[in-house]
């Protein structure tokens, strides 16, 4: 589902009007035409069209975050997948004051990125990895990777932000994302590895066992590849619950 079949974003069109709209055949900005509302909503739809439009073909996706209700910001994805940057951190504890973030990749475009602690894991890499990204994506990122970072290197991370921990709920998808990867038979290389694992390698990898890393960083970077693949499900999946008019 795409922001332009979207009209929740304007003050007065809840879900029945946008509803509405949608069973009367105005599924796309294009094909409003003022009918089917009242007189002010309509004036109200057709002048967020016109900005919208504007912020869209700019890439403007801190619009379109601050526009679109929290429950809904997944229908931005699909306008900007290809600009999305899906991250994970792996860390050797829960408390950004007294743990370290010991890995985070970044999957963009195809390509993705291992930053290590203690080799090239420094603020200013992070800030260069995030700043292409028109799109933010996690799993439970918001409460816990974000302020993480933003803790243990001074960052401020205001990128629009998916985190999909709350689109999968909406399907009742629930657990932590290697359950619901297995609920969506999304498949994984080592499934057996988990986030206590993740800690336990980091710490044989200090104490000289290189394949210990090796194993650590490519369970950070599939959770991060992953992503991509959950994200393209879950709003697919969304889209069909939602608006099974297109």
């Amino acid at each position: 589902m795409r922001i332009e079949n979207s009209f929740i974003p304007i003050r007065g069109v809840g879900e029945t009007t946008e509803r509405n709209l949608w069973e009367a055949g105005v599924t796309h900005w294009d094909d409003f035409d003022g009918s089917v509302v009242g007189p002010s909503t309509a004036d109200r739809i057709a002048e967020f069209i016109g900005v919208a439009r504007d912020h869209l073909a700019a890439g403007d996706t801190r619009f379109f975050a601050q526009v679109f209700p929290s429950g809904e910001q997944w229908r931005l994805y699909e306008d900007f997948a290809a600009e999305t940057c899906f991250f994970d951190i792996e860390t050797t504890g829960l408390d950004a004051s007294s743990n370290d973030v010991t890995t985070v990749s970044f999957h963009q475009d195809g390509e993705t990125t291992t930053l290590v602690r203690g080799r090239d894991l420094t603020a200013d890499a992070l800030r260069r990895e995030f700043a292409d990204a028109r799109l933010l994506a996690s799993f439970n990122g918001k409460r816990f990777d974000v302020p993480f970072l933003e803790e243990s290197f001074g960052l401020s991370i205001d990128t629009p932000h998916l985190d999909m921990m709350y689109p999968c709920r909406r399907l009742d998808l629930t657990g932590g994302l290697k359950r619901i990867e297995s609920d969506l038979d999304i498949d994984r290389d080592r499934p057996d590895l988990s986030g206590r694992d993740a800690v336990r390698l980091w710490r044989e990898y200090e104490r000289g066992d290189d394949d210990a890393l090796d194993t650590l960083v490519s369970y950070n970077r599939e959770d991060t590849e992953n992503l991509r693949t959950l994200a393209d499900e879950v709003t697919d999946r969304l889209h069909r619950d939602v608006f099974p008019h297109v």
